[in-house]
């Protein structure tokens, strides 16, 4: 092996980022690392300053004026795309007549790991930079683990938030999100219809078909109170057998109205659990927001509970809004013990 092969098979182990340049400026070897610098063509065989550009120190446009700056650092940029910035170093040698450029990425090196699919074989082995990278790796690696347990996280507050808010045998509002969103409709402004529906008779399907049944028909009455609803109404299960239907921008009654005989005529009909008939019906009062000076949640839910057990004294399975004469009915001791044991039967 000549000593030039000896120098250059030093280089490529020492810095691998590097250029060796004759008299002239032409670039006669380079390390494994720095023909990575151009991917579509040789590096070897090209003039150094027309494949660079001397930043700093200024107006080196020479191979005199370069050599002159020799042991001093380079601030370099690849003249062609990518345009990368680098630093640099010349020395003279290995052998006369010779000059050695040892370049590096600097701060920048991160990226050009990406660029250029850079591995450890790239650097000296000696090269702080190996460190670095690997501290960078190890850093990048826990910001994801970080990012994905705050994923996680996040979704699992998400989906208990959601739970909290949710019905878990028919998958509708329960209680809790009904009270807060019929507070943000009153605090809103808009016109809604509060509408109270109790099932009718399905103490007696839990009494003699069992509480599998009584499960189904509860799934099945949610599906039809969401299919007969629009999405940005609110529809929730308040007890055991009492939902509450929130009808957003309602002034009308007629469309409440039309709203509750649909869902009392699909529940009217027999539902089939198992080969086994189950015969419910629904009755339901609905309070019109349209209808006060001064809305309360709070008021309203009694009113349109007034009206749902009128609607349950005038035989069941029907629907009426709330009238103030109702107020009378529920304070008088006679009929409210009448409605009590309706209530029982029902």
């Amino acid at each position: 092996m000549t000593n030039c092969e000896l120098s250059q098979n030093l280089l490529n182990v020492m810095c691998p980022m590097h250029v060796v340049l004759d008299r002239s400026g032409q670039i006669t070897h380079a390390g494994p690392t720095a023909e990575k610098l151009l991917s579509d063509q040789e590096i070897v065989g090209q003039a150094f300053l027309e494949l660079f550009e001397i930043n700093r120190p200024h107006e080196i446009s020479t191979i005199e004026g370069l050599l002159a700056k020799a042991g001093k650092k380079l601030h370099l940029r690849l003249r062609n795309y990518p345009n990368r910035s680098l630093k640099g170093v010349l020395m003279e040698g290995p052998e006369r007549d010779q000059m050695t450029v040892n370049l590096s990425f600097g701060i920048s090196v991160v990226d050009a790991v990406q660029d250029y699919k850079l591995t450890a074989a790239d650097f000296a082995p000696t090269d702080l930079t190996i460190e670095m990278l690997y501290l960078v790796e190890a850093k990048s690696a826990a910001m994801e683990a970080s990012r994905q347990l705050n994923l996680r996280l996040q979704g699992a507050r998400v989906e208990a938030e959601a739970q909290a808010l949710t019905d878990t045998l028919t998958g509708l509002k329960n209680r809790r999100a009904m009270d807060q969103a019929l507070e943000e409709l009153v605090a809103s402004g808009d016109n809604f219809a509060a509408m109270l529906i109790d099932l009718d008779f399905f103490k007696a399907v839990n009494d003699t078909l069992g509480h599998a049944a009584g499960d189904f028909v509860l799934e099945e009455v949610a599906s039809i109170m969401l299919r007969e609803t629009r999405s940005r109404d609110v529809v929730a299960r308040v007890g055991g057998d009492e939902f509450v239907l929130l009808l957003r921008e309602i002034d009308d009654p007629v469309k409440a109205e039309r709203i509750a005989k649909r869902i009392i005529d699909l529940l009217s009909e027999p539902m089939i659990f198992e080969g086994l008939e189950c015969k419910i019906s629904a009755s339901a009062g609905t309070a019109m927001s349209s209808d006060y000076d001064i809305v309360s949640a709070d008021q309203m839910l009694i009113d349109a509970d007034l009206a749902l057990y009128q609607s349950k004294r005038d035989g069941r399975g029907r629907h009426m809004f709330f009238a103030p004469s109702m107020v009378e009915n529920a304070t008088n001791p006679v009929q409210h013990q009448k409605d009590d044991a309706l209530t029982k039967q029902a």
